[in-house]
């Protein structure tokens, strides 16, 4: 558990305590026969900080990132298997003619 990770979880935790604090809030509104305008102050900044806080968690949690490049060494993830009986290429997919195929007849 990084840095990152602890920092998302205290934002979660700030944006449950705002919106606890805001219910209670409605509550003590209906009790006191007013109407809800909006919630407190401290609960804005609450949300504001909550929302800082998990933004920046999702950014740095993660990890690093990898570039987008196709021919790019780092990017490779798909490789053929080892065993090519399970690779088929006699499929339906073949009656659509291909964009290749297609601009080769012109």
């Amino acid at each position: 558990m990084g840095l990152g990770f602890i920092i998302g979880v205290l934002g979660v935790l700030i944006l449950s305590h705002a919106a606890y604090s805001t219910i209670q809030y409605r509550g003590l509104l209906k009790i006191m026969e007013e109407e809800f305008s909006g919630p407190p102050v401290n609960v804005v900044i609450e949300l504001v900080l909550g929302l800082v806080l998990c933004m920046w968690a999702g950014l740095a949690v993660p990890g690093k990132f990898l570039s987008i490049h196709p021919h790019s060494d780092e990017n490779r993830m798909v490789s053929l298997p080892d065993n090519l009986d399970f690779m088929i290429f006699n499929h339906r997919g073949r009656v659509n003619p291909s964009e290749i195929e297609f601009k080769l007849k012109r």
